[in-house]
C-alpha cells in the first residue's frame, strides 16, 4: 500500500502549529517553568481503577498522569480527556477551585501535552465519571500536533512507521499487544507447569541450521569471520536434550532473509520446545492445549473470527496424514502409487508442477500436490501428519513407510501455525540427509540446510527419542486478535526506508 502524502495545506498547518508550540515552550523556559526539567510525578491511580471502583472512590483524592487528548469549554471552566495506561478519564477544571496562575497556564496547554493532575474523583451533572482538578503540572510538551481527532491515524504505512502515534490515537491497537503479552504469559505457564525449562541460545552462529531458509549474514570484527543470524533455535536446543535437559523451550526472535507479505516479516518470534521420551503425537497435544487454552483464558471462548472465517478452537482438532489430505482435497491417492514417475505424472495430471530444483520423486510430488492444492482449503484447525522425507531433513522416518517422516504441521485458516517432529536421533541417517541438503545447495538452492558437524557429534553421543515443535507466536496472536496482517501484531515491523 502506497503511503498517503499530506497536501501542502496540511503540511503548512502542522508547521505553523509546531512553531506556536515551540514558542510556548520558549516562554515557559524563560519563566523558569521548563517542563522538561520535571523529573517525576508519583501518580497513585489510573483511569481504569477510577471507573472500576467509582462508588468506593467518589470524593477521594487522587493523583493521575497522562496525555491530554482533547480540550473543550471556555472561560473559567474547562473539560479535558486524559489518556493513561488504562484508557481515558475526563478532567474537570474550574478557575475558582485552582490557583489562578496554574489555571491560566493550563489554558495554554496543547492537545498531546503530558500532565500530572492532583484532584478528587467525582461525577459531573451529566453523570460522567471525572477527576475534579486541584492542580495540573505540565510534565512534557508535545511539539508536534496529534493527527486530526475525527479520523485519527488511518494510513497503514504511516501507522506502522510511527507506532508511537498509532498507540496514542487508536486505542484499539494496544489490545493486540496486550493479547500478545497475555498469550506468551499463558504459554510460559503452560510449559513451566509441564516441567519445561526456559533457556536461551545464540542469535549469532557460524552455521545457519534448523530450517530451510536464507539467513542474514553479518561480520564479527574481532574473529574476522562471517556469522549468520539464527533462522531457528532447533539445533542448539537438541544439543541440550543430548546433555540431559529433558524438557526445554526458548521464546525468541528468528531472522530470515526472505520476502515480506501479510504472513511474513524478516524478523519474527517463535517458541521452540523439545521433550525427551515423547514423539510428534505428544507435540500435537501440547499445540492444541496451548492454543485452545489461551483462547479460553484470554478471550473467554473457543470461537474466534480470522480472515473472514469463523474458527472453532474447541479441543479435538482434526488429524490427517498428508496422503489422506491429498486424496480428500485433490483427488489423488498417493497411497496407491509406488513409482516416482507415476507420482510425478499424477501431480501433473491435476496441474501441479514440481520446482525446478526438486528431484522428481514420489515424496516431492506428494508434497507439491499438498502445497499447491490442499493447504488453501484448510480452514478449521487441522494437523497434517506424515511428511515426505525429502522436505523433512531433521525428522525421524516412519517405521511403517520409510518414504515418510513422523512430522506434523498445524493449519488454521490456510495458515501454518506450528511445525513438529519426532526428532531424528540416528547420526548416520542425519549425516546422509545433511549431505543431500548440501547437494541441493550446490545446485543453487540457498534455502537448504548446512552440514553441522558439531551437531552430528552431539548425536553420536546419543539422543533419546524426542518430540520437538516450533510455533509462530506472531501468527497465533493474529488468530486470537483477528488481525489480517502480521504487521498488526509486531510493534515495529520491518519497513522499506522512505526516500
Amino acid at each position: 500500500m502506497a503511503e498517503q502524502k499530506m497536501n501542502p495545506q496540511q503540511e503548512l498547518d502542522i508547521s505553523q502549529q509546531s512553531k506556536v508550540r515551540r514558542e510556548k515552550l520558549e516562554a515557559l523556559q524563560a519563566a523558569g517553568r521548563d517542563p522538561f526539567q520535571q523529573t517525576r510525578f508519583d501518580w497513585d491511580t489510573t483511569s481504569g481503577q477510577i471507573k472500576a471502583n467509582f462508588d468506593a472512590m467518589e470524593g477521594q483524592a487522587v493523583r493521575v498522569a497522562g496525555r491530554l487528548m482533547s480540550k473543550r469549554g471556555m472561560g473559567k471552566v474547562s473539560f479535558c480527556d486524559l489518556q493513561d495506561r488504562d484508557g481515558r478519564i475526563q478532567l474537570y477544571a474550574r478557575q475558582d477551585e485552582m490557583d489562578e496562575e496554574v489555571y491560566k497556564q493550563f489554558k495554554k496547554y496543547d492537545i498531546g501535552d503530558i500532565v500530572g493532575v492532583e484532584g478528587e474523583v467525582f461525577r459531573t451533572q451529566r453523570g460522567e465519571m471525572s477527576v475534579r482538578a486541584k492542580n495540573i503540572i505540565l510534565l512534557s510538551k508535545a511539539l508536534l500536533p496529534l493527527p486530526e481527532k475525527f479520523h485519527g491515524l488511518q494510513d497503514k504505512e504511516l501507522r506502522f512507521r510511527q507506532r508511537y502515534v498509532d498507540l496514542m490515537v487508536n486505542p484499539d491497537v494496544k489490545r493486540n499487544f496486550q493479547v500478545r503479552s497475555q498469550f506468551i504469559k499463558f504459554m510460559r505457564s503452560y510449559l513451566d507447569d509441564m516441567g519445561y525449562i526456559e533457556v536461551e541460545t545464540p542469535v549469532l552462529n557460524t552455521i545457519a541450521g534448523g530450517a530451510a531458509a536464507r539467513p542474514f549474514i553479518t561480520h564479527h570484527n574481532t574473529l574476522d569471520i562471517d556469522m549468520y543470524m539464527r533462522i531457528a533455535t532447533e539445533l542448539p536446543l537438541k544439543r541440550l536434550i543430548v546433555g540431559g535437559m529433558d524438557r526445554v523451550y526458548e521464546i525468541g526472535r528468528i531472522f530470515r532473509n526472505e520476502g515480506m507479505d501479510p504472513k511474513h516479516n524478516p524478523e519474527f518470534t517463535t517458541v521452540e520446545l523439545y521433550q525427551a521420551y515423547t514423539d510428534f503425537h505428544g507435540m500435537m497435544d501440547i499445540a492444541e492445549g496451548i492454543l485452545s487454552g489461551a483462547a479460553q483464558a484470554i478471550l473467554g471462548t473457543y470461537q474466534v473470527q480470522w480472515q473472514g472465517e469463523d474458527i472453532d478452537l474447541t479441543p479435538g482438532w482434526r488429524r490427517l496424514t498428508m496422503v489422506e489430505a491429498v486424496k480428500e482435497y485433490a483427488g489423488v491417492d498417493f497411497g496407491a502409487i509406488t513409482d516416482d514417475a507415476e507420482a510425478v505424472a499424477a501431480a501433473k495430471s491435476i496441474g501441479v508442477e514440481l520446482a525446478d530444483a526438486a528431484e522428481k520423486t514420489w515424496g516431492n510430488a506428494l508434497y507439491a500436490c499438498f502445497d499447491q492444492r490442499v493447504e488453501e482449503k484448510l480452514v478449521q484447525p487441522t494437523f497434517i501428519t506424515m511428511y515426505p522425507v525429502e522436505v523433512s531433513p531433521l525428522t525421524k522416518r516412519s517405521p511403517a513407510d520409510p518414504r515418510l517422516t513422523e512430522r506434523f504441521e498445524l493449519f488454521i485458516c490456510r495458515s501454518e501455525l506450528a511445525n513438529a517432529y519426532s526428532e531424528l536421533n540416528d547420526p548416520i541417517d542425519q549425516r546422509r540427509r545433511f549431505e543431500k541438503q548440501v547437494e541441493q545447495r550446490e545446485r543453487g538452492d540457498e534455502e537448504t540446510e548446512m552440514l553441522d558437524e558439531d551437531f552430528l557429534t552431539a548425536l553420536e553421543y546419543g539422543m533419546p527419542p524426542t518430540g520437538g515443535m516450533g510455533m509462530g507466536i506472531d501468527r497465533c496472536v493474529m488468530l486470537l486478535t483477528g488481525a489480517d496482517t502480521i504487521r498488526e501484531v509486531i510493534l515495529f515491523p520491518t519497513m522499506k526506508p522512505l526516500d
